[in-house]
């Protein structure tokens, strides 16, 4: 019999170095992730926060994608076999803008490898950090949590989930932000097509449920971070945002509606996003820059 390895062997040696790469802050993105979300773009000539996702895209060839559709091997991808994917969270400090025309250079690497064992089986949390910036300046930094377990092709996932009954959403809270998203497959589909996402939870129904286990097409969990973002942005009367963390919680999926609220504070707002009358997809929250030591004291620890 084959020998099995947990995944805490297979990458006990994995040491991926750091890497860079460059690109320009293009304004057909923007136009295109506006128009995705109903609004005008931005005419400031400033990319909002948390927009840079819309850059530094890698087009690996068709032949490299693995049978999720996501690429079989990569830089900071684990070497694990028959991996599953699926974004965490993260955490950021916004130090400078990012202009509309302006050259980019992204630095990567890897910071954490932790192991765990869930309900799930094996999993592999994997932490790769980011640091972006524009005219040689620091702009923004990045820590982007990501959670890999290994699940042979065609095997029955672990546990099948099932979509949240319909139900009515409680109203927005005294002060507090709302939006709404009706992430359908159209939708999913230009957004894969802007982020350059071929992983196939987000446009192949038969796999999602057959393979994956998912009641349906998933909505993308950076899609609703950067709903998260669209509250201050739309709200916040122009405070400008220094920092933000998030957390993915469970997905959301297309035809059900996503509620987003939000409850400012004088420091900041909590943020959250799911089905009405469900629990959460999405947490996060927003930290103000005026009057935060913290951020200019970040802004110096990475010069």
């Amino acid at each position: 019999m084959p020998t099995t390895h947990s995944l805490a062997e297979l990458v006990a040696d994995w040491s991926p170095g750091s890497v860079a790469m460059t690109d320009r802050i293009d304004p057909w993105p923007i136009a295109a992730f506006a128009a995705l979300l109903d609004q005008p773009q931005p005419e400031d000539g400033v990319l909002p926060p948390l927009w840079h996702w819309l850059f530094f895209l890698e087009a690996p060839p068709e032949s490299a994608l693995g049978e999720d559709g996501h690429p079989a091997a990569g830089h900071f991808l684990p070497p694990i076999p028959d991996r599953r994917r699926m974004v965490a969270g993260g955490r950021l400090e916004f130090l400078a803008p990012l202009r509309v025309g302006a050259d980019v250079v992204r630095h990567s690497r890897l910071t954490q490898v932790t192991p765990k064992t869930g309900r799930t089986g094996d999993m592999l949390f994997v932490t790769v950090r980011h640091r972006i910036e524009c005219d040689g300046e620091p702009a923004v930094v990045e820590e982007q949590d990501i959670v890999y377990r290994s699940q042979p092709a065609g095997a029955a996932p672990a546990r099948a989930a099932e979509l949240p009954p319909l139900a009515e959403a409680e109203p927005p809270a005294g002060g507090g932000w709302r939006l709404r998203l009706d992430p359908d497959p159209r939708m999913l589909f230009r957004f894969s097509a802007l982020t350059y996402n071929t992983h196939r939870i987000h446009y192949d129904q038969e796999y999602a449920t057959a393979v994956e286990g998912y009641p349906g097409l998933v909505v993308h969990g950076p899609l609703l971070a950067l709903l998260l973002m669209e509250l201050p942005r739309r709200h916040a009367d122009g405070r400008e945002v220094a920092g933000f963390h998030y957390r993915l919680e469970r997905p959301s999926f297309a035809g059900r509606a996503v509620l987003a609220d939000g409850v400012p504070d004088d420091d900041g707002a909590r943020l959250s996003a799911g089905t009405p009358g469900g629990t959460s997809s999405v947490t996060g929250r927003v930290r103000w820059a005026s009057g935060d030591s913290q951020a200019e004291d970040s802004h110096r620890d990475h010069r």
